[in-house]
């Protein structure tokens, strides 16, 4: 199979990285001073004294505005049985599409699964009584995927994901991300490409996904969860990928470090790394938003930080590498 690495343009990845012996002497990127105003990220916030908001209700909230979730994970269990600490009462990793958003928008953008699942945090940090909510705009999604800014149906699927949230948080309030945006230092979206046999690239793409899967674990990744959009294609009567399917995959280290100061960092994880094939095109993408997402959106200027977040990426780039040389 013949490896063609793609232009590294658009997106970010719910990676979370170890400092791993092997990556230890990674070179940090330092993103550049100048700041704008966040529109990436919003937060709904509302008081919880009674309690009544949970993760379970916002996830009903969703499934009757007729949302698919894909998980909606407590990561606050794992924080302390894995780290012994955290900072949260409550902390969850909630993944979600829109079926028919999906259809319209793979038409127009064949990247979608780069947000296909979306993802969104739930929090509440210890001993407060307000929960809170960050998702991403759509003004960011269409940066990723190089969608104008103003494509009606990331801002009308924007608007429901709101609305929805209105109906789960009714006293909740929408505001940005208090962290400035810097300008990214990296890709937005790491891609890559394989060309595949015309007989038997189905048998290739058993072979990549049982390698693919079984070299996350050792290096720390997990699958947090899976989505074959190319069936749901197929339902509705679209039928111009052999096969389109999403991986939503995390790293726990990152999510607990990053999450301490940026909370709202859940927006971007886990991350949607997504395989497709159009019918009559020998080639497989494969791609994923990178950690330069993370560290442009949220102003992250720490250097342990930043360098969890780039060993993450890098890990991610030499799995795929290896699997499609």
């Amino acid at each position: 199979m013949k490896l063609f690495v793609k232009g590294m343009l658009c997106a970010s990845l719910l990676v979370s990285g170890t400092y791993a012996d092997k990556t230890a002497n990674i070179e940090i990127k330092k993103t550049e001073a100048v700041k704008i105003l966040n529109s990436d990220i919003e937060i709904i916030t509302s008081d919880n004294s009674d309690g009544k908001i949970t993760p379970k209700t916002i996830e009903a909230a969703f499934v009757k505005a007729g949302f698919t979730v894909s998980a909606n994970r407590d990561m606050n269990g794992p924080f302390l049985k894995q780290f012994k600490s955290s900072d949260f009462d409550t902390y969850n990793l909630f993944t979600f599409y829109k079926k028919e958003f999906v259809l319209e928008l793979v038409k127009k953008y064949p990247n979608v699964g780069l947000f296909a699942p979306m993802s969104m945090s739930i929090y509440t940090k210890k001993g407060e009584k307000n929960i809170s909510v960050s998702s991403l705009s759509a003004e960011a999604m269409a940066t990723i995927m190089q969608a104008p800014q103003d494509d009606k149906i990331l801002h009308r699927l924007r608007k429901l994901v709101k609305d929805t949230l209105r109906n789960a948080m009714p006293q909740g309030n929408f505001k940005n991300s208090e962290h400035k945006k810097q300008k990214p230092k990296g890709e937005l979206v790491t891609t890559f490409s394989m060309e595949m046999d015309e007989e038997e690239w189905e048998d290739e793409l058993d072979e990549f996904k049982m390698g693919f899967e079984g070299e996350l674990a050792p290096n720390g990744f997990v699958i947090a969860g899976f989505n074959n959009l190319g069936d749901e294609f197929e339902e509705s009567n679209y039928n111009n990928f052999d096969f389109y399917e999403v991986y939503s995959v995390c790293k726990l280290p990152v999510i607990y470090t990053i999450a301490k100061s940026r909370p709202e960092a859940g927006a971007f994880a886990p991350c949607s790394l997504y395989l497709s094939k159009k019918k009559e095109d020998n080639i497989m993408n494969v791609a994923f938003p990178s950690v330069y997402n993370w560290i442009s959106s949220m102003s992250i200027e720490d250097d342990e930080d930043i360098k969890v977040l780039e060993v993450a990426q890098e890990g991610m780039k030499k799995i795929l590498k290896a699997l499609m040389e």
